[in-house]
């Protein structure tokens, strides 16, 4: 009794940790507007390394999260953005000009 208990107790543990972990906030990434594609709701970054990713360094197309983002920016903008992988695809969540 007192092992399923523990058992129960580490597995209960283990997904508090899992949920802290997956509610961490995303890294914010410095980045520049290479490239808009509002049709495919599509952005080119050249960016810094998106840790959450495990990405370095480089340029690359994302999918952006919501539309309206892309009305925010335009080719050469410095940028700071947060980007994940929903569904499997490289996705941009948030993105602001940097100041």
């Amino acid at each position: 009794m007192q092992q399923r208990f523990i058992a129960t107790l580490a597995l209960g543990l283990a997904a508090l940790s899992f949920s802290a972990l997956a509610q961490a906030p995303l890294p914010t990434v410095d980045g520049e507007v290479r490239k808009i594609d509002a049709e495919q709701q599509k952005i080119t970054l050249r960016h810094g390394e998106i840790a959450n990713l495990d990405m370095p360094p480089m340029t690359m197309v994302f999918r952006v999260q919501e539309p309206a983002l892309l009305q925010k920016v335009k080719p050469g903008d410095k940028v700071r953005f947060t980007a994940d992988k929903l569904g499997g695809t490289l996705t941009v969540l948030s993105l602001e000009p940097a100041n």
